[in-house]
């Protein structure tokens, strides 16, 4: 798709930095170069749209925007912003608002991908660049310029499944939840587990077909675990793919002096930590929100300026320094596995 010339305008020095990132060159670090943005004093405005705001994944992922517009803010003006709940449509209103803004580009972690591709096409057609987060069917559409992932996402949950075969001794019943069955990565983690374990562990089996959602809340997250545990008395264990849903889980296990059903779960250090330290809960694994904040930013900078965005560039931050791009998907290797033990005195880094 041609963008609009009112978003390609560079500079000589801009235009030499470019040829400086060609093969494996660094992305997102200006070295000085000016470009001719969309606002009046050159300055790129890239908004980040969150799935929800005032959850612990999103405030972490809000340090590494703050940090990328400190990196580059002589070419950047770089925030976030996001619905007050889970709901798609609040979402799409708020991109809508930044569209009618003239922001150019748009950083959008999707609650529904495909819900809100319309609106992200109708941005690109306005000459705002799209890149998307947890949203890798979209790199086949025309509704973003780049999405990127922090990994493999069947490799996640594949390793997030593998943990809780092995907490279980390789038979029982799990009971899953997710975000919600819109979120594309909760439910590639989450069918790639169950496709793992049907292949390998054939004794573990799903209590239900679908696995609940929490819609990334806190209040129903803690609802779900307390029906979860009437429900199925003899639970042999328990996958989480949102953060609310392994925090409430662990919560209520540790209130109910619960220790006998393993849990492997998505979740932050800081949040995951005590329950590990504990023995509430088997395993978490993660990647750091703030990093894919940073180097979601530095793809949508490089495509404002007209720089490559191939194989090899180094995103500025730990797990995207060496990422590989196919077409429009572009793949980190950000994986985190959280252990106990791992961080002496919690002293958690996010």
């Amino acid at each position: 798709m041609k963008r609009p010339t009112k978003l390609l305008g560079l500079t000589v020095t801009a235009i030499a930095a470019t040829a400086l990132l060609a093969g494996c060159g660094t992305v997102g670090e200006t070295g000085g170069a000016t470009a001719a943005g969309g606002s009046d004093d050159g300055v790129f405005r890239i908004a980040t749209v969150s799935k929800v705001e005032g959850i612990s994944w999103f405030e972490a992922m809000r340090t590494g925007v703050d940090q990328f517009n400190e990196d580059n803010g002589d070419v950047v003006e770089a925030w976030q912003t996001g619905p007050d709940t889970g709901d798609p449509a609040k979402q799409v209103q708020i991109v809508e608002d930044l569209i009618a803004q003239g922001v150019d580009a748009l950083v959008v972690v999707p609650n529904d991908p495909q819900s809100i591709a319309p609106v992200l096409k109708k941005a690109r057609d306005a000459g705002i660049v799209v890149i998307t987060h947890e949203a890798p069917a979209l790199a086949a559409t025309e509704s973003v310029d780049y999405d990127l992932e922090a990994f493999d996402n069947a490799e996640f949950g594949e390793k997030m499944f593998e943990q809780l075969a092995d907490q279980m001794g390789g038979k029982g019943t799990f009971v899953g939840e997710v975000g919600s069955l819109t979120s594309e990565t909760h439910m590639a983690w989450y069918n790639a587990g169950v496709a793992y374990l049907e292949a390998n562990y054939p004794d573990i089996t799903p209590v239900s077909a679908q696995p609940y959602e929490d819609d990334n809340d806190d209040s129903k997250a803690r609802d779900n675990a307390l029906e979860i545990l009437k429900a199925y008395p003899d639970l042999g264990g328990f996958i989480g793919t949102s953060v609310s849903a392994g925090a409430n889980f662990a919560a209520v296990l540790k209130e109910k002096n619960l220790t006998n059903i393993a849990t492997s779960m998505l979740s932050l250090p800081s949040v995951a930590g005590p329950y590990l330290e504990e023995d509430v809960v088997g395993s978490a694994q993660a990647w750091n929100p703030a990093g894919a904040g940073y180097a979601a930013n530095a793809v949508a900078l490089a495509v404002l300026q007209d720089q490559a965005v191939e194989s090899g560039n180094d995103l500025k931050f730990e797990g995207y320094d060496d990422v590989t791009v196919d077409g429009k998907l572009i793949t980190g290797a950000a994986i985190l596995m959280i252990e106990k033990g791992q961080y002496p005195g919690g002293e958690y880094p996010f």
